[in-house]
């Protein structure tokens, strides 16, 4: 192999690598499971919330980067660690 031909193998392996790296960080949540339905389980969950519509839009958030919502309309957040360990910017817990 030439000098050029090694070089240009090696940036296409770089590139593939690259590529191969951002859609394994994009599934590490997700890895060996399918995506399940955000709307309809943080609905449920949210169904007995005083407070409806932010509590949509935290569980949909949790949901999304967990892949997970506890059962029930409250508790259980033992089920999904991903869920109960996330927390806001003040150390509360982020998902109802």
């Amino acid at each position: 192999m030439t000098s050029i031909t090694a070089t240009l193998f090696l940036a296409l392996l770089c590139c593939v690598l690259i590529y191969e790296l951002e859609n394994l960080s994009g599934l590490q949540s997700t890895v060996g499971a399918e995506k399940i339905d955000c709307k309809s389980k943080c609905d449920y969950r949210c169904s007995k919330a005083s407070r409806h519509k932010m509590c949509i839009r935290a569980c949909n958030t949790c949901c999304k980067r967990c892949n997970c919502v506890p059962p029930g309309t409250s508790g259980n957040q033992d089920v999904c660690p991903c869920y109960a360990n996330m927390t806001t910017h003040g150390g509360r817990h982020k998902c109802p």
